[in-house]
């Protein structure tokens, strides 16, 4: 399987539903991946986007700190899989040259890789069984397809997602 790069583009609510979505992009092209989390997953994300300090660590910060303590880097985070419209991911530890994979949920992970500095990947599988990529996709799609479907998705709200 494929890995791909991809960024956080922002992160903003869903019009129809009032959930939160992360949107990722692909590192070097326009393919988007709308990923709709939880709330307290979105804020946990919006928290580190928006570099917001609180007064005690939240959980990510917690997880953060205790790998850190124990000498274990982040390496990469994996969205790995997507199956009855649910996506699953892996976080990659290495602890002391020992590669560990923990399962995770995407929020949570890209949560974590926010704070560790950590690359974003998704399978090329994923993309192919998401919808929502492959209508995006720059080879699919054209610009004005692309601008189209972010405004649907209200593009004002990028990156301004309020907690």
């Amino acid at each position: 399987m494929k890995e791909i790069e991809f960024k956080i583009k922002g992160l903003m609510m869903d019009p129809l539903t009032n959930a939160p979505i992360v949107v990722l992009q692909e590192a070097s092209s326009d393919t988007l991946l709308p990923i709709w989390v939880g709330i307290f997953e979105a804020n946990a994300i919006a928290l580190e986007i928006e570099k917001v300090d609180t007064p005690r660590p939240m959980t990510h910060d917690l997880i953060k700190g205790l790998l850190s303590h124990l000498d274990v880097k982040v390496t990469k985070i994996v969205v790995t899989e997507l199956k009855d419209n649910t996506f699953y991911a892996l976080i990659f530890l290495d602890a002391g040259g020992r590669v560990i994979s923990v399962d995770s949920r995407p929020s949570d992970a890209i949560a974590l890789a926010l704070r560790t500095g950590s690359p974003i990947f998704v399978t090329d599988e994923v993309l192919a069984k998401s919808t929502s990529a492959a209508a995006v996709s720059s080879e699919r799609s054209t610009p004005e397809d692309i601008r189209k479907w972010l405004e649907n998705l209200n593009p004002d709200d990028l990156g301004k997602y309020k907690m």
